[in-house]
């Protein structure tokens, strides 16, 4: 008889993700099962159920998942649930925390396929800020430029001291080094992208964090990023299914939040069909994210 394929979904929250719950029965799981409430001393002890309740050759149709919103905290438990397995016993593990890894992999590769596209520019010759850099998507986001290269700032709006302590944490966990400036005002905010050539927005849902005028003033941007579809957008001046389109009163292209939500879509899915058809346990986190969401938009 075929294994089955069951997908273990743990969340630190009341609930897990209906969002996550949808892509995971899409994608081919045979049962979702949600726990909720769980904490980092909670994981070890059921990955180890989870691996031990099956031969070792059906390991690898099991598959932990890790929501909620917090991005350290996600990954976090994908190390210890690694340090849980017990050879030859094992399963894949996942997160995406409030969807933000398969959000910032999606928003990152369309930045960079409109970079190259259009202007003939890698990550690695751009200059980045990053407005909600303390936020699960923003967080990855600057994380996963820094490593393509990209010379990234990170921006807070309530002064240095939230941003300072992710910049380090980031060096600290990824060896990247990010710049952390002041965006609490919108004359700091007008002057922090006069010197750079994208923006990714990625703040609160509902929250403007640039203006069209203020957009206009950045002469050198290249391309706008904004993961927000909640009136009013994070980035005026940018239509939500903006994918490339000039922004009024600029050089630079728009990239809306709902270019991005159907990329975000396709890489969820893709790393849960991934660990369906693997033939080894695997361990994916945003960087697998960000490589598959580079390999669809090209």
């Amino acid at each position: 008889m075929a294994a089955k394929n069951i997908l273990h979904m743990l969340t630190p929250h009341k609930h897990v993700s209906p969002f996550d719950v949808n892509m995971a029965l899409d994608a081919g799981y045979d049962s979702v099962t949600p726990y909720e409430d769980v904490t980092m001393e909670d994981v070890a002890d059921l990955v180890q159920d989870v691996i031990f309740s099956r031969p070792p050759d059906r390991g690898v149709h099991s598959a932990v998942f890790f929501g909620g919103d917090d991005a350290v905290l996600a990954l976090d438990m994908i190390e210890t649930a690694k340090g849980a397995l017990v050879p030859p016993f094992g399963c894949n593990i996942m997160a995406d925390p409030a969807g933000s890894f398969t959000t910032a992999a999606a928003m990152v590769a369309l930045v960079e396929k409109t970079l190259k596209d259009k202007m003939g520019k890698a990550l690695s010759d751009v200059s980045i800020a990053v407005f909600g850099a303390t936020g699960v998507v923003g967080y990855c986001a600057a994380v996963i430029s820094a490593l393509e290269g990209a010379r990234v700032k990170i921006v807070g709006y309530s002064g240095l001291e939230r941003v300072q302590k992710r910049a380090d944490e980031m060096k600290e966990r990824f060896g990247v080094t990010v710049k952390p400036v002041d965006g609490s005002s919108d004359e700091k905010n007008t002057a922090i992208i006069a010197d750079v050539e994208v923006v990714f927005s990625a703040a609160r849902a509902g929250v403007q964090v640039l203006s069209l005028e203020q957009l206009q003033t950045a002469e050198k941007l290249l391309v706008a990023a904004d993961a927000n579809a909640v009136p009013p957008l994070g980035l005026d001046g940018i239509e939500v299914m903006a994918n490339g389109e000039p922004i009024e009163g600029t050089n630079a292209l728009g990239i809306g939040a709902l270019a991005v939500g159907p990329m975000k879509s396709n890489t969820e899915q893709g790393l849960l069909k991934r660990m369906i058809e693997a033939k080894e346990p695997q361990s994916l986190d945003f960087r697998d994210a960000f490589q598959l969401a580079r390999s669809l938009v090209s």
